[in-house]
């Protein structure tokens, strides 16, 4: 177990001594993510697609760094995607 530091210790036994509480936002946020977790567990059709190998590589690898099961990734981008929350971020150009 990771040795906690001076200040990780402190808010650890402030949350112990019941010194926090959930605020209202907090609360609805937590039943949105549910709501999402509980629509996203129940996966009831199978798509096969042909991609690159490359592409296959490069999502695995990000997968990998995301820590989940490299399906589950693509899944989740693709539902980003159509539900408008996937970001394009700006790649470096090369100098």
């Amino acid at each position: 177990m990771k040795k906690l530091d001076q200040e990780e210790a402190e808010l650890l036994a402030s949350v112990e001594r019941g010194e926090w509480n959930r605020t209202d936002a907090a609360a609805q946020h937590m039943g949105e993510l549910e709501a999402v977790a509980r629509g996203t567990v129940r996966k009831d059709k199978r798509v096969n697609i042909r991609i690159t190998a490359r592409d296959l590589a490069h999502l695995q690898r990000a997968a990998l760094e995301e820590g989940i099961p490299y399906q589950t990734f693509i899944s989740s981008i693709l539902h980003k995607y159509i539900s408008g929350r996937l970001i394009e971020r700006q790649r470096p150009t090369s100098a």
